[in-house]
C-alpha cells in the first residue's frame, strides 16, 4: 500500500506552484502556446516511455528532450533571467517593509519628486514630437545599463529632462536612468527585445524599452519622435497612447 505523507504533499504543491509561476510567466511574455506545446511534448513522452514502454520511440524522444534543454534555454533566455532576477530580487520582503510605512505619505512624496516631472516634461515633449526614452529602476538593479551612458546624478526635473532628450544634445538618443528618485544616468544603450509581435509601426525606442523590461522589472516611458504619442513597457508589455493622467496612474500605480 502507498503510502501519502505530508513530504508527498509538499512536494506536490511545490511542483504546483512552480509550474504556475512558469506559466504565468510564459503569458506575460507572450510565449503561452510554446509552453503549452511543451507540456503536451512531456506528456506524450512520458506516457510513450512510462506506460507503454515502446522502446524505439521512448528512445528517440529521450534524444530530443536532452537536446530540447540546451535549445529551450537558448529560446527562452530572456525569461530565464527575468526569472532569476524576479527571485533574486526579494519583492516580497521589499513588500512587507512597505507595509509597515504611510502609503499615503509614500505616495505624496513620489508624485511631488519623481513621477510629476517625468509627466510634465513627456508632455511638452510629446507637443514638440521630441523622442524620449526614460528607465524607471526599481528592485533589479540597472549598474550594468548605467555604465553605457555618461553619469549625472542630478535631481529630477523637468527642464533638465526636455534638455537631455533636446534633438541637438548627444544625449538624445539613449535612454535615461532614473534611480531612487534621481537621475543617475543618460545616453544608456538598452537591450533591444526581438519579439516578433511587436507592432511594425514602433520603432527602436520601443523595443528597446521593451527589451528593458522583459529582463528586469524596471518602468521604461517612451516618447515618440513620429507621432508624439507616450507609451509605456511594464513586464514585457505595452500601453501605448497615454494621456498625461494616464501616465501618472500607471507610475504611481507601479512605483508604489
Amino acid at each position: 500500500m502507498i503510502e501519502f505523507g505530508i513530504k508527498d504533499f509538499l512536494d506536490i504543491l511545490l511542483v504546483a506552484s512552480l509550474l504556475f509561476y512558469v506559466y504565468r510567466l510564459m503569458k506575460e511574455s507572450r510565449s503561452l502556446n510554446i509552453f503549452v506545446g511543451i507540456m503536451l511534448f512531456v506528456l506524450i513522452w512520458l506516457f510513450v516511455s512510462q506506460i507503454l514502454e515502446m522502446r524505439l520511440l521512448g528512445s528517440i524522444l529521450d534524444k530530443l528532450v536532452s537536446v530540447g534543454v540546451i535549445a529551450l534555454i537558448v529560446i527562452f533566455q530572456e525569461d530565464i533571467r527575468r526569472f532569476l532576477y524576479e527571485i533574486g530580487s526579494q519583492k516580497g520582503m521589499r513588500r512587507l517593509v512597505r507595509f509597515f510605512h504611510s502609503s499615503k505619505e509614500s505616495q505624496k512624496e513620489a508624485n511631488k519628486e519623481t513621477i510629476m516631472p517625468i509627466v510634465m516634461a513627456c508632455m511638452s515633449m510629446a507637443k514638440k514630437y521630441v523622442g524620449a526614452l526614460i528607465v524607471i529602476e526599481r528592485g533589479v538593479p540597472l549598474k550594468d545599463i548605467m555604465d553605457t551612458g555618461e553619469e549625472i546624478d542630478a535631481k529630477i526635473n523637468q527642464r533638465l529632462i526636455e534638455n537631455i532628450f533636446f534633438k541637438n544634445s548627444p544625449l538624445h538618443d539613449g535612454a535615461m536612468v532614473v534611480s531612487n528618485k534621481r537621475i543617475m544616468a543618460a545616453g544608456c544603450i538598452l537591450p533591444v527585445s526581438h519579439n516578433l509581435d511587436i507592432p511594425k509601426e514602433l520603432g527602436l525606442r520601443h523595443r528597446a524599452a521593451l527589451g528593458i523590461s522583459q529582463s528586469s522589472d524596471a518602468i521604461a516611458v517612451i516618447v515618440s519622435e513620429e507621432t508624439g504619442r507616450i507609451s509605456v513597457a511594464i513586464k514585457g508589455e505595452f500601453k501605448l497612447r497615454l494621456s498625461a493622467e494616464e501616465l501618472e496612474s500607471i507610475l504611481t500605480q507601479e512605483m508604489l
